[in-house]
């Protein structure tokens, strides 16, 4: 038997098996060609048989009635569709070289008609020494002295803690101040040049310290940064995070890790539109600027809006912690609704309890996997799985994961209808984990028209294909 014919036979199959099942399908098969037949749903078909509607039968029919009626199955059409695993590299902890993988599959190609449910296994394993890069953005105003020195002096520490979840971890520093300019910061000579006692000029944002093993010299650059200081109450924390993000290269993010960036400050943030206070209208670009290791344009670009930022954050796969003083835990609170996969946590005044709140907001994050897609719009993508219980919910969030424990998801996917431009039958699209660079990439070929439609094998005015 042909391929083609295997295929008829299994979705007919499913179809008398729903039949029999109680779940007789609504007959919605419309159509007056070919194309436009196969796309109103899974159970349509449509006859190409000579004289099959020469008694007023309708060539678009359920495939059971089209072979009720004296269509040979051999001559109805009725794709079904087809997967094929491209990249299908099997969950695994990082070893003898090889990098950890987390999710898989990672790349698939799928052939799917319109209102056609089709249904396929995602699994997702928490890896064992999966890559750490744990990156400081730190508000380096006068007010926050004695909290760098505090986190220089827990350097040692939070190593310790991060090594005991993974060997493979990272750790680097930027901070920030505010644009060089008024109403942020005083512009008298005296005071750009030290803006209080024993304070440096202030800067937008510096990157003291690419992302690096080597821990003592994290505690001497934390150390060794300079304080500053501006005039209003909220700060420049946005262009830092900003920079920090975009500058992959400069700060040294891998390709590879769960990235995580945490931002401490006692102070709100300046955001889109404050720079006009300062005579800055440019809206700010979302791109790296940097010469050596400073942002270059505070004084152009206003700061990056808020919906701007998440969405920086949430294409780089940066997991955030604001690691914010309890005045301003609200604010951050409500900061925090805006960007996917962050957490926030309250820093004591001195900010000793900066390696707990990194411990415990770690253990938050990478315990917990949520599943989103990227790109498909006109799609509709289902997650149903049990997480670690023995009841199934359809849910893409999985909870309270431990290291080396297995996920797995039934996804299933719908194509709403076939767009009007052709170009956009083939699309590709992604499924992720939030907060985590991997990801299943979906190329998915849209069945929208029949053999017979296509330019090269096209039987025109036929009633054979259609009746237009």
């Amino acid at each position: 038997m042909s391929l083609q014919g295997q295929l008829f036979l299994i979705a007919l199959c499913v179809i008398i098996a729903s039949i029999a099942s109680g779940q007789e399908r609504v007959n919605t098969c419309e159509g007056k060609t070919c194309g436009d037949c196969i796309q109103t749903g899974d159970g349509c078909g449509w006859c190409t048989q000579d004289a099959y509607d020469k008694d007023n039968k309708d060539r678009c029919d359920l495939i059971t009635n089209l072979i009720a009626q004296g269509c040979d199955e051999a001559y109805v059409i009725a794709p079904v569709p087809t997967l094929n695993n491209i990249e299908n590299v099997t969950v695994q902890d990082a070893k003898d070289g090889s990098s950890a993988v987390q999710l898989s599959p990672q790349k698939m190609s799928i052939s799917l008609r319109p209102k056609t449910p089709y249904n396929f296994k995602l699994q997702y394993k928490q890896a064992a020494n999966y890559p750490v890069d744990l990156y400081f953005v730190m508000d380096l105003s006068q007010s926050m002295k004695d909290d760098k020195d505090k986190l220089a002096g827990l350097g040692d520490k939070i190593a310790a803690k991060m090594k005991e979840i993974t060997s493979d971890f990272r750790l680097g520093f930027g901070s920030f101040v505010d644009k060089k300019t008024m109403p942020y910061v005083s512009t008298i000579p005296s005071k750009l040049e030290s803006p209080c006692t024993d304070c440096e000029p202030p800067y937008s944002f510096h990157n003291q310290l690419r992302l690096t093993d080597d821990v003592q010299r994290f505690k001497t650059q934390v150390m060794a940064a300079p304080i500053s200081g501006n005039l209003d109450a909220p700060e420049g924390g946005f262009d830092a995070i900003m920079q920090a993000i975009a500058c992959k290269d400069v700060v040294g993010w891998r390709d590879v890790s769960r990235k995580m960036l945490v931002y401490s400050s006692d102070a709100a943030f300046h955001y889109a539109g404050d720079g006009k206070l300062g005579g800055i209208v440019t809206p700010n670009d979302g791109n790296c600027h940097m010469f050596e290791n400073k942002y270059t344009e505070g004084l152009n670009q206003d700061y990056p809006s808020i919906s701007q930022l998440a969405n920086k954050i949430a294409d780089k796969k940066i997991n955030v912690i604001f690691a914010v003083t309890k005045s301003q835990n609200e604010v951050y609170d409500q900061l925090g609704e805006f960007i996917e996969g962050s957490r926030v946590g309250t820093l004591d005044e001195d900010s000793g309890n900066i390696v707990q709140l990194i411990r415990e907001n770690y253990e938050k994050i990478s315990s917990t996997v949520e599943m989103k897609t990227e790109g498909a719009e006109g799609i509709d993508v289902k997650f149903v799985s049990k997480c670690l219980g023995t009841e199934l919910s359809d849910t893409g969030i999985c909870a309270n994961l431990s290291v080396g424990q297995n996920v797995t998801y039934d996804v299933t996917i719908e194509l709403e209808k076939c767009p009007a431009d052709k170009n956009l039958w083939n699309q590709k699209f992604k499924i992720y984990p939030v907060g985590l660079g991997e990801s299943l990439e979906i190329e998915l070929d849209m069945i929208c028209e029949c053999d017979c439609e296509l330019d090269d094998k096209e039987i025109r005015f036929s009633p054979l294909c259609n009746y237009t």
